[in-house]
């Protein structure tokens, strides 16, 4: 039997696993390998709060391979060493992966396959990742969509019913071979932040799946709905499982049209398979546009004029000490769990590019430490679609008031009151805009006593600096 390793990076999971699967039907012993070489996704490696949930994750897929009957090989990069290594000493002939689309990353495998190829080692990628390739969905002239509407149109008639490979029963057992520790590659961080960030979720295959499930069952019905409302489970926080390759979009799509669901519940349905859309056409978007990580989609932006860096602003904004409840709330959510409710993204992301004036990229930094989904496709459309300054973006002169936004979306002020419990002695109607009640500073004396910067004021300075770029064209 001829040996192949199999090379995995974010797609940690033993289900519709195309490489996996491949390698399995051409008839090889697999080595499971996974190459910890954070320095080879610069500039963005991941932050602090993807590496604590990748530790997790790689002992959720270690025990499964070992259930199995085989094991997870750990080393340490530089990947080229560290799989020729793995080929001596396994007489591997072969390697397979599954694709990933970030910039730098695409180079580094790119690299990697042609020097195989060169040593006479087959290599082998597969798509893991998306429902379809970036290149597969392009416009009827050949080019890539910058619109979300349209691409979403062509994408949505290409989704198929059917269920994808389960994982296999069992797999070859794997020889003797020496192997990093989790703990070795991804040391815990002192002190153990990590822990009260991760107590909320499930990291690996399994918390997914369970996750699905509680979706579908509990939320789904009412994602339409209550998707906007932070102070609730309205969404599938399946976004980091996702990331991290826990479970594929095709497992997700399969499992929502292979339930039979009442007419009432099919627009929510199909809201949800459009935000799976979103994170396909920002994948494509980075694909197509690589530089858009750093530099602005929409190149009219390039001449924004954006404030001055702020530093006691951004870490005002990082900490949530901007006197906005609705801000500091989702920002201290932020650095809690590592997560953020969607929403509240979008008014932190708009509180900072257009009230702070500040550029988006400092914000995309900030996400891309804390967020344990951080991914670089969805933190950059992100960042762009709110600042302004990318594909599909909403106008720039959409500028999201948060006192406005709060009464709507969490009118009960329950999210605030749980991120905020300074402002617990205000009455509901004063923690919206704190500053305008006139007893603040005795009953929240420890919450700032105006916010950091005039909403009104600065709502008009944004409005004049994008007239700038409107009339300097």
């Amino acid at each position: 039997m001829t040996t192949a390793l199999l090379w995995f990076r974010r797609d940690l999971r033993l289900d519709d696993n195309p490489a996996l699967q491949a390698a399995l039907d051409a008839g090889h012993r697999i080595v499971p390998v996974y190459v910890h070489a954070p320095d080879e996704e610069a500039p963005w490696m991941p932050g602090a709060a993807s590496r604590a949930w990748l530790a997790a994750s790689l002992r959720a897929l270690s025990a499964a391979l070992r259930e199995r009957g085989s094991m997870l090989v750990l080393r340490r990069g530089p990947t080229e060493r560290a799989l020729e290594t793995l080929i001596e000493e396994t007489g591997a002939s072969a390697v397979y992966w599954n694709r990933l689309y970030e910039p730098a990353v695409i180079a580094r495998d790119a690299a990697l396959k042609t020097h195989f190829k060169q040593r006479g080692i087959d290599a082998h990628s597969h798509n893991a990742a998306l429902l379809f390739e970036p290149w597969e969905i392009e416009t009827g002239q050949g080019t890539p969509y910058r619109v979300f509407t349209p691409f979403w149109r062509n994408a949505r008639a290409r989704l198929r019913d059917g269920a994808p490979p389960a994982a296999p029963a069992r797999l070859p057992a794997v020889p003797h071979l020496a192997s990093e520790t989790v703990d070795a590659l991804l040391p815990a961080p002192r002190p153990r932040w990590d822990r009260p960030m991760l107590a909320d979720w499930r990291p690996g295959a399994a918390g997914a799946a369970e996750m699905l499930e509680v979706f579908l069952d509990d939320a789904v019905a009412h994602y339409k709905t209550q998707r906007d409302l932070p102070d609730r489970v309205g969404t599938s926080r399946l976004s980091p499982h996702l990331h991290f390759g826990e479970i594929s979009p095709r497992r997700l799509v399969a499992a929502i049209q292979g339930r039979t669901w009442p007419a009432a519940v099919e627009p929510h349905v199909e809201t949800w398979l459009k935000e799976l859309g979103w994170r396909e056409f920002s994948h494509h978007l980075l694909y197509h546009f690589p530089a858009s990580t750093d530099a602005n989609l929409n190149p009219r932006f390039d001449d924004f004029p954006w404030a001055p860096r702020d530093n006691d602003a951004l870490e005002a904004w990082c900490r949530g000490r901007t006197g906005v409840p609705i801000v500091d709330a989702g920002m201290r959510e932020l650095w809690a769990t590592g997560f953020m409710h969607n929403r509240v993204r979008m008014l932190t992301a708009s509180f900072l590019t257009k009230n702070l004036r500040q550029h988006w990229i400092h914000g995309a930094r900030w996400f891309w430490d804390t967020l344990v989904d951080a991914d670089l496709a969805n933190n950059t459309q992100g960042w762009q679609w709110t600042a302004g300054t990318g594909a599909d973006a909403a106008p720039y002169f959409r500028i999201f008031n948060p006192v406005t936004q709060a009464r709507r979306f969490d009118p009960d002020v329950r999210y605030v009151r749980r991120w905020l419990p300074e402002l617990d002695a205000l009455p509901d109607a004063a923690v919206f805009a704190p500053w305008e009640h006139a007893d603040a500073a005795r009953l929240a004396p420890d919450y700032p006593a105006q916010p950091i910067v005039d909403l009104a004021q600065s709502r008009d300075a944004a409005l004049a600096a994008h007239d700038r770029i409107k009339t300097a064209r």
